[in-house]
């Protein structure tokens, strides 16, 4: 059993959290706690190599950058070549393409050791009540992830992958994202992969439930989240 105000494990007939002092909550579903602050609370364990969602999400964000400069490339070769543009475009195509298998090792093997890291577990800690949804890495796994991206940061700094170095910063100084329900666009049901997208304009928030909460978990949130025109 773990505490669902601190992460702390827990032995099964405890009536107090020996690290924080919280007491066992009730229950709402077979997963998540109703806390006496009125947040419901529970914590989700995904199985790194398991579930493709970190993968998935990663390759994304290489792919439509390397799509942005096959992009680039392609509009110079338009207006410098006009009349190799046909054999030009091919050439293009095929960097790309070495290009995006290259990126797809490189994403696996990360994935590798980033999962090593972590236990080969992403442990993470939502909070909800009626305003909106926090996902919180806990303690041991944030500071796991700010080592990790910290050196992402430095490796990309070192190639002059700028595009790297961002994404490594951004994941060193962020442990938390929240989502409040009055300002989310849509929500994305994806069951198989026990997750639910929340996003805003800017923010896209990915939250994990057991099956056995899943339904609970998203009608609660499109429940909250006002319909858009």
């Amino acid at each position: 059993m773990i505490c669902q105000n601190c992460g702390a494990e827990l032995r099964a007939d405890a009536n107090f959290c020996p690290l924080c002092g919280a007491r066992p909550n009730p229950r709402v579903t077979e997963n998540i706690y109703l806390c006496p602050d009125g947040k419901l609370r529970w914590v989700y364990e995904m199985p790194i190599l398991k579930n493709p969602t970190i993968f998935l999400l990663v390759w994304k964000v290489f792919f439509f950058t390397i799509l942005g400069i096959f992009a680039f490339m392609s509009l110079i070769d338009a207006v410098e070549w006009p009349h190799e543009i046909g054999e030009r475009l091919l050439n293009n195509l095929m960097f790309f393409g070495f290009f995006v298998l290259g990126m797809t090792v490189l994403v696996g093997i990360s994935l590798l050791i980033y999962a090593a890291m972590m236990g080969g577990k992403y442990t993470v800690l939502f909070e909800m009540d009626e305003q909106g949804v926090n996902h919180k890495q806990l303690p041991k796994q944030a500071k796991k992830a700010q080592v990790l991206g910290a050196i992402t940061a430095l490796v990309g700094l070192a190639s002059g992958n700028f595009t790297t170095a961002g994404a490594g910063i951004l994941s060193a100084s962020r442990t938390e994202m929240y989502s409040e329900f009055a300002r989310v666009r849509k929500v994305k049901a994806c069951p198989r992969r026990h997750l639910i997208k929340v996003n805003q304009l800017l923010n896209k928030n990915q939250v994990y439930a057991d099956p056995a909460d899943f339904a609970f978990v998203l009608n609660y949130i499109r429940t909250r989240v006002p319909p858009r025109k």
